[in-house]
C-alpha cells in the first residue's frame, strides 16, 4: 500500500508475496472470508498490475474520480459480499466471528476493485476495513498483523491526499492550458 500511495505499480507485485504468507496465517485463525478476501486481492493484484501498466487504450490509466455507475458497482459489491459472506460464515464454518469478518471483507472487495480501476475512492473503502479489521485482530491475538492494519490505515488516509494532491495538480495544469 506505501506503493500504491505513492503510485507506484509496484505495488501489486509486494502485494502479491504478502497475499500469499497471510493466507497461511489466516487459515490457522480460522478467518475464512479473510482467506477468501486475500485470494480476491491475488486475482485482483494481477489484474491491477495490467490495468495500471496498459489500462483500456493500451497507455497506462491515469488516477480519477469514480463515476455515479462505479459508485453503484461499488456499493453493490459491499451490500452483495457482506450477504454473502455473512451467511457463508455464520451458516457453514466455525468462525465465531461471522458478520465482524463479513464487514471487513465486504469494505476490501469493493476498495481493492477501486484501486485495481485507480479511483480514489479506493482509500475510503479500504479504511472502513481497516478500522473494522484491527479489533478484530486484536481479539483474535494476532496483534502483528492488527499492527500493520492499523500501519495500512495511516497510510490509506496519507493516500487519498496524495492521490487527490495529484489530481487537484492534473486539474490545474489543465484549467492553465485552456
Amino acid at each position: 500500500m506505501l506503493m500504491a500511495r505513492k503510485n507506484n505499480i509496484n505495488n501489486y507485485l509486494f502485494g502479491i508475496v504478502s497475499i500469499l504468507i497471510s493466507l497461511w496465517v489466516l487459515y490457522q485463525s480460522k478467518l475464512y472470508a479473510d482467506i477468501l478476501l486475500n485470494l480476491y486481492y491475488l486475482v485482483m493484484s494481477i489484474y491491477g498490475w495490467f490495468y495500471w501498466k496498459l489500462g483500456k487504450q493500451n497507455k497506462e490509466t491515469a488516477i480519477s474520480y469514480s463515476s455515479k455507475k462505479e459508485q453503484g458497482i461499488a456499493l453493490g459489491i459491499v451490500v452483495g459480499c457482506f450477504a454473502l459472506m455473512a451467511y457463508w460464515l455464520s451458516q457453514h464454518t466455525d468462525s465465531d466471528v461471522p458478520f465482524w469478518d463479513a464487514i471487513v471483507v465486504a469494505f476490501a472487495w469493493a476498495g481493492m476493485w477501486l484501486m485495481a480501476k485507480r479511483k480514489i475512492e479506493n482509500w475510503v473503502y479500504l479504511n472502513i476495513s481497516n478500522f473494522v479489521s484491527v479489533p478484530l485482530l486484536i481479539y483474535k491475538e494476532l496483534y502483528v498483523y492488527a499492527g500493520l492494519t492499523a500501519f495500512l490505515f495511516a497510510v490509506a488516509v496519507s493516500g487519498y491526499f496524495k492521490w487527490k494532491k495529484i489530481l487537484d495538480n492534473e486539474k490545474e495544469n489543465r484549467s492553465a492550458k485552456a
